[in-house]
């Protein structure tokens, strides 16, 4: 579906469609370091609204709880209103978009991605802050389409240049968001030389960008040596049970969005968020690690390990929590909040082992890196990009072999489970229920 403010003829000059490219580009990364900013500042600063406001004990832990029950509530009531396709991570909408079967309404889907985004993932939201910079470039993208005139076929590509200059913006990772559009997004992706040039030229323009505002430091720097050939089959292991992992945690996903929508239809839209919100709030107190997309829980829980029950807890609590969020109708991705179950399942497989062998030098943070490659290769069926990923926003290319290894094992045993991926499957939803609402 696209609008008809776009030409109708074969093709855009090459001039006007590299240039509008670029022009995504660099909009892309100024709104969403924006928001990433914004975000950032607001997790950081809401676990001490009520130190501030002279709250202590029980009283703090109520606060917190009625202020994420309203951010969360508020987000909702903001995407139903006026945009009901921008809850959730809004890939499998630009996904959509680009074949032609659904539409971006940037004008109204760029400010309830950001206002309601800040919300949700300000007040401690277990999602992730690259959805909605995604679709927010989508958005940026069909706007300046429509302001070029470009031609529908040349719009619905700009469509993934766009998305992979959020991406960029969001993990500082160019080469990987390139080919997340190429290798993700194959069926849907009007793919062509100009097409590919153009995602290219998107994704670069907002690497350097977000650089020139945010610094050229990795998303998730993690240093470890070489790991020995050796222990090279530990990582094809871990492939094979994050793979087992991915599958059930898509088909989790599928059913927990089927529960939040009987529970909308049965009682209210806002009982799910509101419920969450009781949860999560009270909980940036007395287990911060369990809240939030988990950006900086790779680095922290590398450098500080935890004992093994208190991973085991965390594990439990951030599967959860991961896709009891994303059902909550938010504006949230679920990238993030993917490498961080990764890591903290990893970092639970390494101490297993450890208590029967002894593990080389920097063993947790090899297991946490591939580990991280592992679960999005199962989830999203994408291996290639998430060891460029993870290689990227780690700052780590030691590891690459590994992450190749876990990767591979877990996409083939994920394939060999019958598991689809979970962008491809939330499209599926999207359409099915739409066909409902005819």
């Amino acid at each position: 579906m696209t609008t008809s403010k776009q030409s109708p003829t074969n093709s855009t000059s090459s001039t006007v469609y590299f240039s509008v490219a670029l022009v995504i580009g660099v909009l892309t990364a100024l709104v969403g370091s924006a928001f990433h900013q914004i975000v950032k500042y607001a997790q950081v600063i809401v676990p001490e609204l009520p130190f501030m406001l002279g709250l202590d004990g029980w009283l703090a832990y109520v606060f917190l709880a009625l202020f994420s029950m309203s951010m969360f509530c508020g987000a909702v009531a903001l995407v139903r209103r006026f945009a009901p396709e921008a809850g959730g991570s809004g890939i499998q909408e630009v996904e959509g978009a680009m074949e032609g079967l659904r539409e971006v309404r940037w004008s109204r889907v760029l400010p309830v991605k950001f206002i309601g985004g800040v919300m949700a993932l300000g007040a401690g939201l277990v999602g992730g802050r690259e959805g909605p910079t995604i679709h927010m470039g989508a958005s940026i993208a069909q706007a300046v389409a429509e302001r070029f005139k470009v031609t529908v076929q040349d719009a619905r590509a700009l469509l993934g240049a766009g998305a992979g200059a959020g991406l960029t913006t969001a993990f500082s990772a160019p080469i990987a968001s390139a080919l997340f559009i190429i290798e993700e997004a194959r069926d849907t992706f009007p793919y062509s030389r100009r097409s590919y040039y153009a995602v290219i030229l998107a994704c670069g323009a907002s690497a350097i960008v977000t650089i020139a505002l945010l610094g050229n430091r990795p998303f998730m720097a993690i240093q470890a040596q070489v790991t020995p050939l050796s222990f090279y089959p530990v990582f094809v292991v871990l492939g094979v049970l994050l793979g087992v992992l991915g599958v059930y945690f898509n088909k989790m996903v599928l059913r927990c969005l089927d529960w939040s929508q009987h529970v909308s239809v049965r009682y209210s839209p806002y009982v799910w968020p509101a419920v969450l919100g009781a949860i999560i709030g009270p909980m940036m107190l007395w287990l911060p690690s369990a809240t939030d997309g988990g950006e900086n829980l790779v680095e922290i829980l590398v450098t500080h390990p935890l004992t093994l029950g208190t991973v085991v807890l965390l594990v439990v609590i951030r599967f959860v929590m991961t896709i009891t969020s994303y059902a909550a109708g938010t504006p949230a991705g679920i990238f993030a909040p993917i490498l961080a179950l990764a890591t903290v399942f990893s970092l639970l497989f390494g101490q297993v082992l450890s208590l029967f062998v002894t593990l080389p030098p920097d063993a947790m943070a090899s297991l946490a890196v591939a580990g991280m490659v592992g679960l999005f290769a199962s989830t999203i069926s994408a291996p290639m990009v998430g060891v460029v990923l993870v290689m990227e926003l780690t700052g780590n290319y030691a590891l690459a072999v590994p992450c190749f290894l876990c990767a591979i094992s877990a996409a083939v045993t994920a394939l060999a489970l019958k598991g689809r991926p979970i962008y491809e499957l939330l499209l599926e939803r999207t359409l099915r229920l739409a066909a409902a609402q005819r």
